[in-house]
């Protein structure tokens, strides 16, 4: 047996498996969903209907109504809208203010690390939930609120896990060799280090927009999020709490909703993890 086969194996990294390959394609319908909502969507999102309040799911109205008349599925089509935004904005911010510390931590090193990882440190010793919660009751509620609120407790996550990266970056061969050169710090940094510390970086992103998007309904739920007449999927549920062992229908949906989504970032996550680390490689 030739031993080329199994040196290619171990310079690519594995493609995603099946179950991450099914989450990808769940979250690109969810996302067509979402772009296409005014196409898709067979009613208006705030059309008051109540003479066709709580109607079950029907040819004519496919996942029912609610309390007021208003068709569930257009609200779930446009709460896709509201939800993926929500989900984008927090880890764009978070990862912009977290990656950019960490890296400038982990090249620093010193006191400069130690200083921004007390920082760090301060804000992991809250639970994210409850600081989050606790931000929003400050704040007016809405989706900025929402958005605000978890990415001031999201970002120490990013900046704790791009500083050990790029702290083991700094140390290569290479980086010694341009600083030999006299390349500028700041150079340095964004050629060689912070290119070399996204990877990981990148699936915790993937990994975390279920969990933003799960804590963004939870705010919602309890008032603090998405107000009316905005839909959101965890607004929905909390109007359709009540209704749940009448009319099943109200809060069925857009719980699912939350769920097929933070399921679909969950396992596309784990799919490009298992690609792009390498100690998870196998030879078979």
């Amino acid at each position: 047996m030739t031993t080329e086969p199994v040196r290619l194996r171990r310079t690519l990294p594995r493609l995603p498996d099946r179950f991450a390959a099914f989450g990808a394609v769940l979250l690109l319908l969810i996302v067509l969903a979402a772009l296409f909502a005014p196409w898709l969507a067979p009613y208006p999102p705030d059309e008051l209907r109540p003479l066709e309040a709580l109607l079950p799911p029907s040819a004519e109205h496919w996942f029912g109504t609610d309390s007021v008349g208003r068709d569930v599925l257009t609200r779930i089509l446009y709460g896709a809208r509201t939800s993926l935004v929500i989900a984008v904005a927090v880890l764009a911010a978070s990862a912009t203010v977290g990656v950019t510390l960490g890296v400038v931590a982990g090249y620093a090193g010193g006191l400069v690390r130690d200083v921004i990882m007390r920082v760090t440190d301060v804000f992991l010793a809250f639970p994210a939930l409850l600081l989050s919660l606790a931000l929003a009751v400050v704040l007016q509620p809405s989706v900025t609120t929402v958005i605000v609120a978890i990415a001031v407790t999201w970002w120490p996550w990013y900046a704790r896990l791009s500083s050990s990266v790029a702290a083991s970056v700094a140390t290569r061969s290479y980086v010694d060799a341009a600083r030999c050169l006299g390349v500028p710090a700041p150079k340095i940094v964004l050629r060689h280090v912070l290119p070399n510390s996204l990877t990981p970086v990148l699936v915790q992103l993937s990994l975390d927009a279920g969990g933003v998007i799960l804590t963004a309904a939870a705010l919602s739920y309890l008032g603090l999020g998405a107000q009316e007449p905005a839909a959101e999927w965890g607004l929905m549920v909390e109007q359709g709490q009540d209704l749940f062992t009448t009319n099943w229908w109200v809060v069925t949906f857009p719980g699912l909703a939350i769920l097929l989504t933070a399921f679909a970032f969950n396992v596309l996550g784990e799919g490009l993890r298992n690609a792009l680390d390498p100690r998870r490689a196998v030879i078979r």
